[in-house]
């Protein structure tokens, strides 16, 4: 959904104006008023679509969507500029200092219960469109799993949410509401998960079975990835199934063993998945789609602003202060990427690899290349100044390994070498101390990194991967384990090591060494905490990880191992939800509406 669509729905009923001392009656001819109407058009069906795909925008990618899904995990800290206040508050989340005032909260709060909205009464209106059913299947199949998306994005979040919004479970409302179906709980709780996986069979039947070469429509494989999401969420759940993990292997298997039909397949090299212009290659099989170096179409109109926007604000909010980081010598006041540039983006500092996610999960930094497809390595200088030409030398490198970092460092060099062990946070690097100049810097994500954007400051405008492939894959595997299938979730995890393996250059038998080293030689290897390990080599970055972790039960004992800076505050039987926004309880009209609250909050 390339272009820019919003939809304002005005409905005017019972409206009357009456003026003193006229004695004429004023009649109204209100030609410029949305009705319900429009959405019983062709065209204004697919502008209900369009919104709907539109609205996610603001789930992935701005900067408190990405907080809500990287914030204070195994994998993420923050950085010396984790924003504080009402306006985000990643400090909070990355603390488990949050409250239901906490500002990033309601990013996804307040973006889904409209959309969910619109979709209800898309579904409702298709059927009086004056198109093919043939059609009506496919648009009632897009309505659905985006549907879908929008629930499973609060449920994995909030726990239960309302599916009745004023006018009954999934019926369109558009008359005011000041209820909150969200009670009781567990009975919501289990229809939240029903919903959401009968829309999914639905689009897994009636999607068309390829995306396009050059969009991110929606076709068959997103709708069975997802659906294989779901039920593995639920399996975890309080109202699992006894079928959930088997149905999660089907749905996964169905296009793992189909790739030719569905269009999809891995790419040759890991670092490929995420390149700069191979944002519509085949792994990826759904992407929220913006358009790189088109502000005004991706939604954005205001670039220069951080946060509240469909901005892909990732771009930046991984990113270390490069700028900072002088030549080899602590006296050298040169500073050879001391411009900021639209490749390597705003140096904004909100979240910082944790020791774990370096030191552990992408321990293996040769034979495995996800740590290099996953985080820049290699500065290019943005200033001609000493030794150093603007745009061609190497302006510093960010070492893989301490040794490698004094192994090069003992050839005189303009440029500085960067050893781990200086890493801002990972390593311990502080002002003042020897190593003066990496002061708040660390390893920064690549994945999101977009050259197109026109200015360093502005957020990026690529689109942003919510189903690929090698998700399919893990998923998979971790549903065969969960049903005694130990070899096959080995075998399935192997194909992405071996992947992984693989690099540009690299003959068959370089690659198959590599892989030796990394693979996996027994199933008794595969447990659920190696498979989230896998998940990170896989998805670092990605607004996966909190969820990631709390519906599999894990969240508190990972981050008590793993982060230090939330590890004294994260607190088991609370911290596994995120809480209410207090805004929404404020507008409930109960006497008692802290009973919708959370526990703990």
């Amino acid at each position: 959904m390339k272009r820019s669509v919003n939809i304002f729905l005005l409905i005017t009923t019972g409206f009357f104006i009456v003026i003193s001392g006229c004695s004429k009656k004023l009649e109204e001819r209100p030609y410029t008023v949305f009705s319900t109407d429009y959405f019983r058009t062709p065209e204004g069906l697919q502008a209900g679509i369009a919104s709907l795909y539109s609205g996610m925008r603001y789930l992935f990618g701005p900067e408190g969507a990405v907080g809500m899904g990287v914030a204070g995990t195994d994998e993420w800290s923050m950085g010396d500029q984790a924003r504080a206040g009402a306006a985000g508050d990643m400090t909070a989340m990355c603390t488990y200092t949050l409250g239901p005032t906490t500002g990033a909260l309601l990013t996804p709060w307040n973006r889904s219960f409209s959309n969910i909205n619109l979709a209800n009464g898309l579904i409702q209106f298709s059927q009086e469109v004056p198109i093919s059913e043939a059609e009506r299947n496919v648009a009632q199949g897009e309505i659905r799993l985006l549907r879908a998306l929008y629930y499973m994005n609060l449920v994995q979040y909030f726990g239960a949410v309302p599916v009745d919004l004023g006018a009954g479970d999934l019926q369109f409302n558009q008359t005011p509401f000041q209820g909150f179906n969200r009670l009781p709980i567990e009975q919501v709780f289990a229809r939240n998960y029903e919903v959401i996986i009968e829309d999914l069979i639905f689009a897994t039947q009636n999607l068309p079975t390829r995306r396009p070469e050059n969009a991110f429509r929606l076709s068959k494989s997103a709708a069975y990835h997802l659906l294989s999401k779901a039920y593995i969420h639920r399996g975890y759940s309080s109202v699992a199934q006894p079928s959930d993990f088997q149905n999660a292997y089907d749905a996964a298997i169905e296009i793992i063993n189909n790739q030719a039909t569905y269009g999809a397949a891995l790419q040759p090299y890991y670092a490929d998945v995420h390149a700069v212009g191979n944002d519509y290659n085949s792994e990826i099989l759904f992407s929220i789609e913006r358009v790189p170096g088109n502000y005004a179409a991706s939604e954005v109109p205001n670039p220069q602003g951080i946060g509240g926007t469909k901005g892909m604000d990732a771009s930046n909010d991984f990113c270390g202060d490069y700028t900072a980081v002088r030549s080899p010598l602590k006296t050298s006041a040169t500073t050879p990427v001391g411009d900021r540039t639209v490749q390597y983006g705003r140096p904004i500092r909100r979240f910082c690899p944790t020791p774990w996610t370096y030191h552990v999960a992408f321990a293996d930094k040769k034979n495995d290349s996800r740590y290099e497809g996953t985080f820049r390595t290699v500065y290019i200088a943005s200033r001609t100044v000493g030794d150093f030409r603007a745009g061609v030398d190497t302006g510093f490198v960010m070492a893989l390994t301490n040794e490698m970092a004094d192994s090069m460092n003992a050839i005189p060099k303009p440029y500085r070498v960067i050893a781990p062990r200086e890493f801002y946070f990972i390593g311990g690097s502080t002002a003042g101390s020897a190593t003066e100049g990496t002061s708040n810097m660390y390893p920064s994500l690549s994945k999101y990194e977009d050259p197109a954007r026109g200015v360093p400051n502005y957020p990026g405008a690529r689109p942003y991967p919510v189903c690929k492939l090698g998700e399919t894959y893990l998923i998979a595997a971790e549903a065969a384990m969960q049903t005694g299938r130990e070899t096959e979730a080995m075998d399935l995890i192997n194909v992405l090591k071996l992947r992984a393996a693989n690099r540009p250059g690299l003959s068959a038998a370089e690659v198959n060494q590599r892989y030796n080293v990394i693979r996996l030689t027994s199933p008794s290897q595969v447990t659920l905490d190696f498979i989230l390990d896998e998940r990170t080599r896989e998805l670092c970055g990605e607004s996966t990880r909190w969820p990631d972790l709390a519906v599999r039960g894990k969240l508190v004992e990972r981050v008590k191992l793993f982060n230090t800076d939330a590890a004294s505050a994260i607190t088991e039987g609370k911290h596994e939800l995120r809480p209410i926004p207090q805004s929404q309880l404020d507008r409930v009209v109960d006497e008692n509406a802290a009973r919708y609250q959370n526990p703990g909050y």
